[in-house]
């Protein structure tokens, strides 16, 4: 999925040790939680942290700084749900949470239409290039917990505005 964003709208650049993938992220629909990854990215948050769950068909995440699946930045914010974005494809880009209003730093790619998380997790963006790398790390050999087995890390993250 290769287009321009729309204008105005900042991008994240997520250089990964498998590739680029650049998100458009819709400050428009989701301002606090657009604010929220933009803070974490300028301050090198995401820097190498490694995508922790990987899921054929479903998604791919990462964001949690111990590499569990249960660590955050050390707060949470409210949802933000925007009635005309939705979960309708591969390369939604969505919080991850552990129920309503729990929002912190972990996020997740889709990889196919999971219109179950809508009303559940904040879309704030989709992938413009580099859906090619979600599909790579998905396909990674992974443990029972769907953890790959070699480490894919975010090696850097950039905000371009």
């Amino acid at each position: 999925m290769a287009s321009a964003g729309a204008a105005g709208r900042p991008k994240a650049v997520i250089d990964t040790s498998k590739g680029r993938i650049v998100i458009e992220l819709y400050q428009d629909k989701a301002p606090k939680t657009v604010a929220n990854f933009v803070k974490l990215a300028t301050q090198g948050f995401y820097n190498g942290i490694i995508f922790h769950r990987v899921i054929p068909d479903f998604m791919v995440q990462t964001g949690d700084p111990t590499g569990t699946g249960r660590g955050g930045p050390g707060y949470t914010f409210a949802d933000e749900f925007s009635p005309d974005l939705h979960h309708d494809g591969p390369g939604v880009v969505s919080m991850a949470n552990a129920g309503p209003n729990t929002n912190g730093s972990q996020f997740f790619i889709t990889l196919a239409p999971t219109p179950w998380l809508d009303g559940k997790h904040t879309v704030f963006g989709r992938v413009l290039e580099g859906q090619s790398v979600v599909d790579q790390i998905v396909a990674m050999p992974r443990n029972a917990q769907d953890r790959p087995l070699t480490d894919v890390k975010m090696t850097q993250v950039t905000i371009q505005e």
